[in-house]
């Protein structure tokens, strides 16, 4: 195990010193990936904005008023709709949740200090609690507008406050003198004298408790998205990239073995203690390694920047895996084929642009006509493709993944076992 684990240190070691080879492996898929994630339209919420959907059920100047501070609220971009299209939009992640002011709350709003507080509905996409809660925290900041514009005075404040007093002063057992006298001194705050209601009401009338009033009260409910297909043109495009890099990876370890027969490193280091199987299995597990590097790197890229995320982070390791062990064993077929670097090269685009355009690795697969999909059932490219949407947008299940996982293996298995014969008969 420790020779193992050195040969596999020295291959890496290897890989990071060639900066084509780290070019063509970490970089230049990131760069397809975001090129034919814009070609085929990107997506996502435009200028970085949280795209919002709004619903004026109870048409009254103090809903009105909260659907324009909603559209100020800075990283928010809105859109009037009904309710049942705004819900629709986020079930569609067209939007990532709706505000709705329903019927009843401009009533609510006029009472101050004292019974249920105005009631705001806020429908949010599950997978995304970080905007659901930042909204949240901006509705109930919005909702102050109204105790801003109150104690800023003038007729209209002076108004609401005597109806907030008549309101309170008809509560059931004689009204709640405590909240009386409290708006009475509102009323003087924003101008004005208090009505004769202000006075308190004799004790034994007794008094309604107000208790626990609220500002605004947000009710939050998730709307389960039912999208079937990708959210967006980066979901589609970061699978293609990885499959480009795994071309990149595989083919730079085919060429360290092709180069280290032709220049004679591999028959010096079979004088050594070393075995065939040492060296094979080094070579193996240090692209191993470095190609889930290479996926590892580019789908953390996509979930930060690009908001590509899985939908099952343990299927989609498990793809990565699969992927991986199927790049292993074309790579030690091409390396054993080969007989020099320029032979191993033109041999890797000769077998893999074939396979890559049946298979999904220019076109996306849901894009290809029907008779291509059947003949990409004989390219490993469709079922890594196939394993990591179905992690990702396809919504797969275990027994989904269980096919192109896999096949994957079988390719990796069946590829590898065959290359390490020819390898031995070559080498003997």
């Amino acid at each position: 195990m420790q020779a193992l684990l050195a040969l596999a240190g020295k291959d890496l070691m290897l890989l990071r010193r060639n900066r084509g080879h780290l070019f063509f492996t970490f970089v230049w898929p990131l760069v397809a990936a975001l090129f034919f994630g814009t070609v085929f339209g990107g997506g996502g919420d435009d200028n970085g904005k949280i795209t919002v959907r709004v619903v004026d059920e109870d048409q009254t100047p103090a809903s009105a008023q909260l659907i324009a501070a909603v559209g100020r609220m800075e990283g928010v971009e809105t859109t009037p709709a009904t309710r049942e299209a705004g819900l629709d939009a986020v079930r569609h992640s067209k939007a990532a949740a709706v505000v709705i002011a329903p019927k009843g709350y401009g009533d609510a709003a006029e009472r101050l200090f004292y019974g249920a507080p105005p009631e705001i509905e806020l429908w949010v996409d599950p997978s995304r609690k970080a905007e659901a809660a930042m909204l949240e925290g901006q509705l109930m900041g919005a909702s102050m507008e109204r105790m801003q514009t109150l104690f800023q005075g003038g007729d209209a404040a002076a108004k609401q406050v005597d109806r907030a007093i008549a309101d309170a002063a008809g509560l059931p057992d004689g009204g709640d003198a405590t909240l009386v006298k409290f708006l009475g001194e509102v009323k003087t705050f924003v101008g004005g004298r208090p009505p004769a209601s202000a006075a308190p009401a004799p004790a034994e009338a007794g008094a309604a408790k107000s208790g626990g009033w609220e500002p605004v009260s947000v009710h939050r409910h998730e709307v389960q998205d039912e999208t079937r297909g990708p959210r967006s043109g980066f979901e589609v495009a970061f699978p293609q990239g990885v499959l480009w890099g795994m071309l990149g990876c595989a083919l730079g370890f085919a060429l360290s073995l092709v180069t280290e027969r032709s220049r004679g490193t591999l028959a010096r280091l079979r004088t050594s203690p070393l075995t065939r199987t040492h060296v094979l299995a080094g070579k193996a597990l240090a692209c191993f390694v470095a190609l889930l590097g290479v996926q590892a790197l580019l789908f953390t890229i996509g979930a930060v920047a690009f908001r590509v995320i899985p939908s099952s982070v343990p299927m989609l390791v498990a793809g990565c895996v699969s992927l991986a062990a199927a790049f292993v064993g074309i790579m030690m077929v091409v390396a054993v084929l080969a007989r020099s670097e320029q032979s191993a090269g033109g041999l890797a685009w000769a077998v893999f642009l074939p396979l890559s355009m049946v298979g999904g690795g220019m076109v996306p697969l849901f894009a290809m006509p029907a008779w291509m999909q059947a003949a990409g059932n004989f390219s490993p490219v469709k079922w890594g493709i196939l394993a990591l949407e179905g992690a990702i947008w396809r919504g797969f299940t275990w027994a989904d993944m269980t096919l192109p996982c896999g096949i994957l293996v079988a390719v990796g298995v069946l590829c590898f076992s065959v290359g390490a014969r020819l390898f031995a008969r070559t080498e003997a």
